[in-house]
């Protein structure tokens, strides 16, 4: 067993799913992302981590749960997973071959090609069963505002491009955007078009505000009653 640090939160349990928190790093800084609000999600301790574990401690943090009782095993915490993507595809890869009926996930902001410099979609093959990528909004200049990449405009196309190239290598692909008040009801329609447009399917996540205050609407959208 390894003895890493009692505050680094590793692996923490959401409902009957394990999440797995590879990293704090982050191309984004989106004004509405949970860790701008609360130190941890869900019941979990602190998601900060002291050092980033290294693979070995992924796994035994992994391991350290009763996968009978558990169906999922999803890579998001306080940083972009894709950031460490070899490290992610590694305990995917011994989650498959340890508990190959454990669905994995990864949710993402699907920049990892521009993180990595290079395609990525296929390396998720045989590995993954779901990618949730972050959408957000369906307009370039208001992805720039909200989410602050530090890709710049080239952010949104890189990761449109990622949803369709991903699409053709995992079972499901998923693009999500965060309810009112992030985006607008208008917004939410062109954002199911575009995803129409790409083959995958549509999320609305709730917008999470413990610990902090609201965003401001997003623009053209109505103050709740």
């Amino acid at each position: 067993m390894i003895n890493y640090a009692p505050m680094m939160t590793i692996t923490y349990r959401v409902h009957d799913a394990i999440y797995v928190n590879l990293t704090n790093r982050c191309p984004c800084a989106c004004t509405f992302c949970l860790r701008n609000n609360a130190r941890g999600v869900f019941g979990s301790d602190s998601l900060w981590l002291e050092r980033e574990p290294s693979l070995e401690e992924a796994i035994d943090s992994v391991e350290g749960w009763d996968w009978s009782r558990f169906g999922e095993l999803v890579f998001c915490g306080y940083g972009e997973p894709t950031e460490r993507l070899d490290a992610l595809l590694a305990v995917a890869s011994h989650m498959k071959s340890h508990h190959p009926t454990v669905r994995i996930r990864v949710n993402t902001n699907g920049l990892s090609d521009l993180i990595a410099g290079a395609p990525t979609a296929s390396r998720f093959a045989g590995l993954v069963d779901c990618l949730s990528i972050s959408l957000n909004t369906d307009d370039p200049e208001e992805y720039l505002r909200v989410c602050r990449p530090r890709f710049g405009i080239a952010a949104y196309p890189a990761m449109l491009k990622f949803a369709t190239d991903a699409a053709k290598f995992v079972p499901e692909v998923v693009m999500t955007v965060v309810d009112v008040p992030v985006t607008t009801l208008d917004q939410q329609e062109r954002c199911r078009a575009i995803c129409a447009r790409l083959g995958v399917r549509l999320r609305i996540r709730r917008y999470e505000a413990k610990g902090g205050n609201p965003p401001a609407p997003a623009v053209g959208s109505a103050k709740a009653s």
